[in-house]
């Protein structure tokens, strides 16, 4: 309780909050990280994924290459690439990794989102007369919406925790606060810094699934047009 009621006291003293060491600081950063590194992976996963699924040709093979991926700890990856020529372009080592870390949940969501269509609704449209490119956008990419989202979000949370470890490698982010608690021995901030990373990554959630309700496909369809 002590830890709890002193990182309470070091979140509401303004002076934790200003300046470059400070909260809104560290906040910025690690949107910083975050927001890149999501962007970089959904245009590298979802192409790869929805086109793999869209062909049913040799998705499986890179949804386990990714997941195989994920078995590597993202820390791990991090020190490698600060130890490689990589880091001496400053934050560069760190965006990688967390790119890489969020890449699998993006490429096998949507690739799965994308094979468990029903493939008489496929045919069906098909036999509508519909192109391949007709099909993709009105019927498969629709139908997938569901799990592509489900993929972004589980990534977004994901690399909002781990993007902390930035930290590790000198950077920036809410990471830094939860070092410097450890440094200074000061366990109040060390819990301040891991609420405040916690609470950010359930804010991204909520903002991903009001975004993936707003533009959802088919949203305003019957659900037996569903």
């Amino acid at each position: 309780m002590n830890a709890i009621s002193g990182a309470w006291d070091w979140l509401t003293t303004g002076a934790n909050w200003q300046g470059e060491k400070g909260v809104w600081h560290r906040l910025t950063e690690h949107l910083y990280f975050s927001g890149v590194c999501l962007a970089v992976a959904c245009l590298i996963a979802l192409p790869l994924a929805l086109w793999l699924g869209h062909l049913g040709k040799g998705g499986a093979l890179a949804v386990n290459i990714s997941n195989i991926g994920r078995a590597v700890p993202t820390l791990a990856v991090l020190v490698l690439l600060t130890l490689t020529p990589l880091g001496e372009h400053g934050d560069l080592p760190t965006l990688i990794a967390l790119v890489l870390f969020a890449v699998p949940p993006m490429l096998t969501n949507a690739y799965l989102g994308m094979r468990e269509v029903d493939r008489s609704v496929v045919e069906a449209a098909r036999g509508m007369g519909m192109s391949g490119g007709q099909v993709f956008r009105r019927v498969e990419l629709p139908l997938a919406y569901g799990l592509v989202m489900t993929g972004i979000r589980s990534a977004a949370v994901q690399v909002v925790a781990t993007a902390t470890l930035a930290a590790m490698a000198g950077e920036g982010g809410l990471g830094r606060i939860i070092t410097a608690g450890f440094n200074l021995q000061n366990t109040p901030q060390v819990v301040a810094g891991a609420f405040l990373v916690a609470l950010l990554a359930l804010l991204v959630e909520a903002a991903l699934v009001l975004a993936g309700k707003a533009f959802d496909p088919m949203r305003g369809r019957s659900g037996t047009a569903r």
